[in-house]
């Protein structure tokens, strides 16, 4: 895909919705599919990354139909009843979708063969593969940890006790989906807490899963295997990663009122939001209300003179998607804003690290790297722009700088908006809808 071009605008206005949550989505069909009986979802995300977890699922055996009306139909197979698939499992460029899906399949006695595009090819995968290996699971990897990958299964999987070794939804997710088919407990421990909807997700279709403290203060979470999980109904909130873009462009550019309705607000999702408000966002909570076990509710959001804070390393797990456009927003406000503890961003779809501090330099603002802490010196008012932007094929860095376009001096243009597909395909008429001006490079 051609590359797009941001204007500057002002007055931001009217009512979105975003896309799914693709953390959520990506859950219900894998824990539907485990499930005996049908179980519908509305809202899911239709991005690419999760089609393609879809499309691997049905190679496995599970029926998934879309209906016209968007109802998602799926008809699990049981715990422990996927085949092994015919072919290759390609999951593009989702990370989510390949590691839950190698913890799903890791202790079913099957062989499964993943690979992904460019870019999932060159992130690390071992992380997943020593628990798994731990259980029973054989994993050959090329180079040791990327992608093209083996899983064959066990054939008698061992329940483990896991020590997260770095805050992650997807290791722990891994853990409690290889659970599933395996008999006894499966216990996963973390030292700092990580987005819970694999748990949410779990209990909601059924199974058994406590979820406590130890005498050190770490959270434990426990499964016990092999359930007969019950179809369920699932409506997928709207995802807060996706509702960064609208939020931090509504705050940051002058004049604008907007509201973003049905956002997922999950606790362990909501950094971003506490971080914002602390820079000064005027940020209102309405209609907060529940659905399968997810807090969900809308979000007014207006126009800010956000100013400079410290990002505290133990708050990135909530957040973790979210530093590209947080960067963005500390571009346009009063003072320095310091994220600390973001090595886990070196190994996203890109180096965004790095692809974050480069397109901020491009684009005339100040910033540093002090070993995994980013330092954005704001320039409110003074965003000279003008810049080509590399994505980088990582979606949340295209859209990140198509959002500083809309308050730079001059337009900000983006090499390549294809991957953008991949968590929010309708993100341009959506932004246009309320006052943006993004369009193709011409």
């Amino acid at each position: 895909m051609a590359g797009l071009v941001s204007a500057p605008v002002s007055g931001l206005n009217g009512d979105v919705g975003v896309p799914g949550d693709k953390s959520i989505s990506h859950r219900a069909l894998m824990i539907g599919s485990m499930a005996v009986g049908e179980t519908t979802i509305r809202g899911l995300l239709l991005g690419d990354d999760v089609l393609r977890t879809a499309a691997a699922l049905e190679a496995m055996g599970v029926t998934i139909k879309r209906d016209a009306d968007d109802l998602w139909r799926v008809w699990g197979v049981g715990v422990g009843g996927l085949q092994e698939p015919d072919n290759v499992l390609d999951l593009g460029n989702s990370g989510t979708g390949a590691r839950l899906l190698m913890g799903l399949v890791a202790t079913h006695p099957i062989q499964v063969q993943f690979t992904g595009d460019v870019s999932l090819r060159t992130r690390p995968m071992g992380r997943i593969a020593t628990p798994l290996g731990q259980m029973g699971t054989q994993v050959i990897a090329r180079d040791g940890d990327k992608m093209p990958l083996t899983v064959i299964g066990a054939r008698m999987a061992m329940p483990i006790e896991y020590k997260l070794p770095v805050p992650s939804a997807q290791i722990k997710s891994a853990v409690l989906l290889a659970g599933l088919n395996t008999p006894g407990q499966t216990s996963v421990i973390e030292t700092r807490p990580s987005r819970d909807h694999t748990e949410l997700m779990l209990r909601h279709f059924g199974a058994t899963l406590a979820v406590t403290d130890d005498a050190a203060d770490r959270r434990v979470i426990t499964l016990t295997g092999q359930p007969e999980l019950e179809s369920k109904d699932v409506i997928v909130p709207g995802d807060p990663s996706s509702a960064a873009f609208p939020l931090v462009a509504a705050l940051i550019t002058p004049d604008s009122e907007i509201t973003i309705k049905n956002i997922g607000l999950n606790p362990l999702r909501i950094g971003l939001i506490d971080t914002l408000r602390e820079m000064g966002a005027n940020i209102d909570v309405t209609d907060a209300r529940d659905q399968a076990g997810e807090p969900v509710a809308d979000l007014i959001v207006r126009t800010s003179q956000l100013k400079g804070v410290t990002v505290p390393p133990e708050r990135a797990p909530s957040m973790i998607d979210e530093y590209p456009i947080l960067a963005i927003a500390a571009a346009a406000a009063t003072g320095v804003t310091r994220m600390q503890g973001l090595a886990e961003l070196r190994v996203k779809e890109s180096d965004r690290l790095a692809a974050i501090a480069d397109g901020l330099t491009a684009c005339g603002i100040k910033v540093d790297i002090d070993g995994d802490d980013l330092i954005v010196t704001g320039s409110p008012n003074k965003i000279p722009g003008g810049a080509e932007i590399e994505s980088r094929m990582d979606h949340r860095i295209a859209m990140s700088f198509l959002v500083m376009g809309m308050i730079a001096k001059d337009p900000v243009t983006i090499d390549d908006a294809e991957h953008i597909a991949t968590s929010f395909p309708s993100f341009v008429p959506l932004m246009n809808k309320i006052g943006a001006k993004i369009g193709e490079q011409k």
